[in-house]
């Protein structure tokens, strides 16, 4: 006897003049992966939330400049191509002004988010370029720039948006490479200038504790060989920060909280803290479940996902 044959399963039949969607290379799913815009409003609110904080209290060196003779103006790059002319105050404080008025606008993802968010980020843009055109350049509001200038790409997102697009991956993935260009690049000036092993075997790190180190941070002098190894694991955590851009789940996080935890030792010993930069180690998480964790008023509607494309909503993928 035969055994009976066992019925096919029925071919989904694709519209008629439907082509197949092509296949993606990895570079664009890494890139374009659509991710939930709910991360981009919390990265929003992070970002203009912190924007007054760092005019007022981190950058303000802006209003002091404005008061100095214009001869003195040195400008960074930026603010050589951009042709900015030298500060004055009525130009400070106006910046001032309409840079956080729109960042706090930008940051409810309602009310004109692109236009507002770019305002924010031009006014910001110039007022840092400013701050950075006397003689000193702080390289940990690198990401801080780059976030300003990618949030707003995203158009309207709110926390309890649970659409999925390419234009939130895009963006996410522009302030992630920030991140990562600080650190690296910071292992990369430490060659080009220290010299390697010259850097890590030096005494950077003791210098700079006999100089603005806390209580706590001025007992290590004394013992250089730790210093030294703290030197090294600096300078290979930087030259490693890539990996930050292509780890998943809690090999990630960890990384992540190593450099959060880098950050917090840095603070402790020597009270330098990358504000500016070290926030946006959070765009390396999934935000997006802080929603969960607030009352049912406070989140807003969920979208209902549709369709797919650069800017619009895709359908969530399953966990």
């Amino acid at each position: 006897m035969t055994a009976a044959a066992t019925p096919e399963a029925p071919r989904p039949v694709r519209p008629p003049g439907d082509a197949p969607e092509p296949a993606r290379s990895a570079w664009d799913r890494w890139w374009f992966g659509p991710m939930p815009r709910a991360r981009i409003a919390w990265l929003r609110i992070l970002g203009y939330v912190f924007l007054p904080f760092d005019m007022l209290l981190l950058t303000s060196s802006s209003l002091a400049h404005a008061r100095l003779p214009a001869d003195l103006y040195q400008p960074v790059l930026v603010g050589r191509l951009l042709h900015l002319p030298a500060p004055t105050p009525w130009a400070m404080y106006t910046l001032l002004v309409v840079t956080i008025a729109a960042g706090l606008v930008a940051a409810t993802g309602r009310v004109l988010p692109r236009a507002s968010g770019y305002l924010a980020a031009c006014g910001y843009l110039w007022w840092v370029s400013i701050s950075m055109s006397y003689g000193k350049v702080d390289h940990d509001h690198l990401a801080l720039v780059v976030a300003l200038f990618v949030l707003p790409s995203v158009g309207r997102a709110g926390i309890g948006d649970a659409r999925r697009c390419e234009a939130s991956a895009w963006s996410v993935r522009g302030i992630q490479i920030g991140v990562v260009a600080a650190y690296f690049f910071s292992a990369w000036a430490k060659i080009r200038i220290g010299g390697f092993p010259a850097w890590p075997n030096g005494s950077t790190v003791q210098w700079a504790l006999s100089r603005r180190g806390t209580p706590f941070g001025r007992s290590l002098i004394d013992y250089p060989v730790m210093l030294k190894a703290s030197q090294w694991l600096m300078f290979v955590a930087e030259a490693l920060s890539p990996a930050l851009l292509f780890l998943r789940g809690r090999p990630l996080y960890a990384l992540v909280l190593f450099f959060a935890g880098f950050h917090a030792v840095t603070y402790a010993l020597m009270t330098i803290h990358f504000l500016p930069h070290a926030i946006w180690l959070a765009a390396f998480l999934p935000l997006e479940r802080l929603t969960g964790l607030l009352p049912e008023r406070l989140r807003g509607g969920t979208a209902t996902p549709t369709g797919t494309g650069t800017g619009k909503a895709a359908a969530p993928a399953a966990s």
